[in-house]
């Protein structure tokens, strides 16, 4: 139990330190590759946004979807990549090998679309690689580019906005 305390602490103080560091640079370039971070507890249909993508004319078959679920046991579907506590280390650690190939990635985008503060799911946030960073969430602004500030359930309204936010951008 105190071991758990101290590894949260660990991974919140690694956080600060990666937003304390971080540089906005995002660029100028058209969108074509989306990455997606969940809370699988808040919102789990992952076919939303690959309708939506469709819509929007992103076809590129590297938009990756993940979902985060405090269930250790949780069986994922052989499609889709899930995350748990289980999956980090000390310090920022990343014990799981999909999820460190996520953060890694150069996404054009990531969409956080979790609503509830969740210090693993801020972490990934923290560490992605991504050009532009979209999230619902507003405890700490310092993670993202642009905030969207909807429930997670209204997708149909986080859609509506992202759309008119991308075309101000002139990012499609």
């Amino acid at each position: 139990m105190f071991l758990k305390a101290f590894k949260e602490k660990s991974n919140r103080k690694y956080v600060n330190k990666l937003l304390d560091a971080r540089k906005v640079a995002v660029s100028n370039q058209k969108v074509k590759v989306i990455s997606v971070l969940l809370n699988a507890d808040e919102f789990d249909d992952f076919e939303t946004f690959r309708t939506y993508f469709k819509e929007l004319n992103l076809t590129s078959p590297r938009h990756k979807i993940i979902a985060y679920t405090n269930d250790d046991k949780f069986e994922s579907s052989q499609w889709e990549t899930y995350f748990s506590p289980k999956d980090f280390g000390w310090k920022g650690k990343i014990n799981n090998i999909d999820l460190q190939a996520f953060i890694n990635e150069d996404y054009d985008v990531l969409i956080s679309y979790y609503e509830n503060e969740n210090l693993y799911l801020n972490l990934i946030t923290a560490l992605s690689k991504a050009n532009l960073k979209v999230g619902l969430c507003r405890n700490d602004e310092r993670l993202y580019d642009l905030i969207i500030k909807t429930k997670p359930k209204d997708i149909n309204t986080f859609k509506i906005e992202f759309k008119k936010y991308l075309n101000i951008l002139n990012k499609l």
